[in-house]
């Protein structure tokens, strides 16, 4: 029998997104919707499935992990990037990782929702006027602000044009963006220090790696300035969480939009969930209906052909 586990289904779609059924008949599948920490604890759940079926980076698989999962043979991540997975330790084991396609412009949509809740105080409003109070607060125009990028690539370009869309004055910053390039997805290439400076919603879209770790901590933000807001759908650790959170304390910025943290799922004692001038969304980027039927129908699909000894869509970072 071949055993699939099926790792963070949250809302618990993942069987009616796909057609399992076209599986072989030997194989057994388990969906777990609770999502384990402890690698132990991890371990004790995994260590009898031969093909394990990961949502993202939301469960790690570093060396330690892999080491205790002797019969893993295979291991799907949704994407074809996961930075939590040890691919080459993996590759040692004799541990297949593949991946699947899915979309880019969810995450472009949902930082503009955050974006335009942030200036217009929508979440806050809805709430003012659920308790039956009225008109609560006073918005800011994105026509004629500066919207400031970082990182311009596939969802940073598209967040770029609906900038532009909006009426406002897009600058743009990567370690490796050119004046031509940035002017092709309709943005301004200025430096680091410039963006931080005139930016009055700041955006990222660059991926985490060691360059961009803590690329925006307590002196950065130091630059930015108190009526501005920042928006994060990458990752969480390309900014410094405590000097962010003492920021917004402070006041020292006017906001943030938050969609991905240090560690996920967010710690409820997280200082970020009491302060008033952060929006918060749970890393919904990706998550939409159409980008889960492209993840778990192609995850489907890499089952099959692995099974039936044909190639698969081999992953690497």
């Amino acid at each position: 029998m071949n055993k699939v586990a099926i790792l963070d289904d949250y809302q618990g779609v993942a069987l009616s997104l796909a057609d399992w059924e076209t599986l072989p008949k030997d194989t057994h599948l388990t969906i777990f919707k609770d999502h384990l920490i402890d690698t132990p604890d991890i371990v004790q759940r995994l260590h009898k499935y031969q093909i394990v079926c990961a949502m993202r980076e939301r469960t790690p698989f570093p060396k330690a992990l892999l080491d205790n999962l002797p019969n893993l043979k295979l291991l799907i991540t949704t994407g074809m990037r996961n930075a939590s997975i040890d691919l080459k330790h993996a590759s040692n084991l004799g541990i297949t990782v593949c991946g699947t396609e899915g979309l880019g412009h969810p995450t472009a949509e949902l930082t503009w929702g955050l974006i335009i809740s942030l200036a217009r105080k929508i979440h806050q409003e809805n709430e003012a006027t659920k308790q039956g109070r009225w008109q609560t607060s006073l918005g800011v125009d994105l026509k004629g602000k500066t919207l400031g990028i970082i990182g311009l690539g596939n969802l940073g370009s598209q967040v770029s044009k609906i900038g532009n869309a909006f009426g406002m004055n897009v600058l743009a910053w990567s370690q490796n963006l050119t004046k031509q390039l940035a002017s092709t997805q309709m943005a301004t290439l200025v430096s680091f220090e410039d963006l931080l400076k005139r930016s009055d919603f700041l955006t990222i879209h660059t991926v985490l790696s060691e360059r961009t770790r803590n690329l925006i901590g307590k002196q950065e933000i130091s630059l930015m300035k108190e009526s501005s807001f920042l928006i994060n759908t990458s990752r969480g650790p390309i900014v410094e969480e405590e000097s962010l959170i003492n920021a917004l304390k402070n006041n020292n910025i006017a906001g943030a939009g938050l969609d991905v943290f240090d560690y996920e799922p967010l710690d409820e004692k997280n200082p970020l969930l009491s302060l008033k001038n952060v929006l918060i969304t749970p890393h919904i980027g990706y998550v939409t209906k159409e980008g889960y039927e492209i993840y778990y129908s192609q995850t489907v699909e890499c089952i099959k052909k692995f099974l039936e000894g044909n190639p698969v869509r081999v992953i690497n970072n």
